[in-house]
């Protein structure tokens, strides 16, 4: 993987061209399990967001019930609003096991194929923790990752970290290099990248000891905040606040003045 850095950033004397084609890349027979597992909640995710976006609380039922216990009518139009969103609330949890599942078994695929884990599925205990979150979706991830770690513990953390950090260099050197940049066909492919540089580094910094913003991190941070700082405003919004608001080690003492100011 430092070889592909030192291509990509041409650290390397007559280094040769070498663009990763995000839009046409196909998964090799090896590979074929993981990237079907994974395909398959990412094809899910799009009807989850919709459903999502379009998600509207039972608040003003619920209320009007609460005030007034003894109406029969008002009761029942609670109940008949908010049984569908409990549905609704199953079906983001659930979803959200699958997403856990598949990202640790990309996670063995890429770290150390020949581990097995086990997921505990006690659906009870576990959906009034998951949105007990702000972001239920991204905790289930750093959950994910955390666990991945720890219950490996004879795999060395920076197969999982150098992993990660690897991810967000590719995609920053795809995004700055107008060479690379300009051969994507679509602005989605760019979205894409974005979003899993801010992804791999949240998770980086949930995982590694002193996270992704000290000095001594693999994490290019300045590098990743200056092209999301030189995107659209309107479209890197939520991806600046992700860095701002869920990673875990930003207010460290650790953390350098500059980042933060950039994140401001």
């Amino acid at each position: 993987m430092g070889n592909l850095l030192k291509v990509l950033t041409r650290e390397i004397e007559n280094y040769p061209h070498f663009f990763l084609d995000f839009e046409n890349a196909q998964p090799t027979d090896c590979e074929r399990e993981v990237w079907n597992q994974v395909n398959a909640v990412l094809q899910e995710s799009e009807s989850i967001l919709s459903d999502l976006q379009a998600y509207k609380g039972a608040g003003q039922e619920i209320r009007d019930a609460i005030q007034n216990p003894n109406d029969i009518h008002l009761q029942e139009k609670a109940w008949n609003s908010v049984c569908p969103l409990v549905v609704r609330l199953k079906r983001f949890y659930e979803f959200s096991l699958r997403l856990e599942k598949a990202l640790q078994s990309l996670l063995e695929s890429l770290t150390a194929p020949h581990i097995e884990n086990e997921v505990n599925n006690e659906m009870a205990n576990r959906m009034s923790l998951f949105y007990a979150e702000a972001t239920p979706m991204l905790k289930t991830l750093s959950n994910a990752t955390t666990s991945f770690v720890s219950d490996n513990k004879t795999l060395p953390i920076e197969n999982t970290t150098d992993c990660l950090s690897t991810m967000a260099s590719v995609c920053k050197v795809m995004l700055e290099t107008p060479e690379y940049r300009s051969r994507f066909t679509s602005e989605d492919t760019l979205m894409f990248c974005m979003r899993v540089m801010v992804g791999v580094i949240i998770l980086y910094d949930h995982v590694h000891p002193v996270g992704a913003f000290c000095k001594t991190s693999k994490m290019d941070m300045k590098g990743c905040i200056k092209v999301l700082k030189e995107q659209p405003p309107d479209s890197v919004e939520g991806l600046l606040n992700a860095l701002r608001f869920t990673t875990k080690h930003l207010n460290d003492e650790s953390t350098s003045k500059q980042i933060r100011t950039m994140l401001q």
